[in-house]
């Protein structure tokens, strides 16, 4: 794999226009995570996933399984070094959020959104380490989602899931 990969899918004539949330995937190791990301970002109307590091790109029969098609359909692009992504995509007046836990953090259900039209890109990291502190320290908002069991986070992509669906539900972006 190069530097650089690129997959364009038109959405379909019936998706509604709306803010653009696009998703920064980044050192997230599980093929079979990332295949639920593609069907989770599909579903939600996420307009480009930026798959970085080490994560897996589509063309993966594991990946391609679990993704059950959604690969096909929704716009991504491999960037090796994800530090450097979210930088470009501020450069080009996009507001970078990240999805991580911890005390640094404000949780999706209470935060006020603000200038909802500018396009949003979600960083969401690696299932052990999490987003990347360079990332973290990039992000314009780093949202949490709250935990009320013994454990302190959740599967990455279901964690994405009750984000993206969360932003959607409220309208907001």
């Amino acid at each position: 794999m190069g530097l650089y990969e690129e997959h364009k899918a038109p959405r379909p004539a019936s998706s509604p226009a709306r803010p653009r949330i696009e998703v920064l995937v980044d050192n997230i190791r599980s093929i079979y995570n990332v295949g639920s990301i593609f069907r989770t970002s599909d579903g939600a109307g996420i307009s480009h996933l930026y798959l970085c590091g080490i994560t897996p790109t589509p063309g993966n029969p594991r990946l391609k399984k679990t993704a059950l098609g959604a690969d096909d359909v929704i716009p991504w692009s491999y960037h090796r070094n994800g530090f450097k992504m979210a930088e470009t995509l501020i450069s080009q007046r996009k507001r970078l959020w990240a999805l991580e836990g911890g005390k640094q953090s404000v949780s999706i259900f209470s935060f006020d959104m603000d200038n909802a039209e500018t396009p949003i890109v979600l960083a969401i990291g690696n299932e052990v380490c999490g987003v990347d502190p360079g990332i973290l320290s990039l992000c314009e908002k780093i949202i949490g989602i709250p935990m009320q069991g013994v454990k302190t986070s959740l599967n990455t992509a279901v964690a994405l899931g009750i984000a993206v669906y969360h932003l959607r539900l409220h309208d907001t972006v």
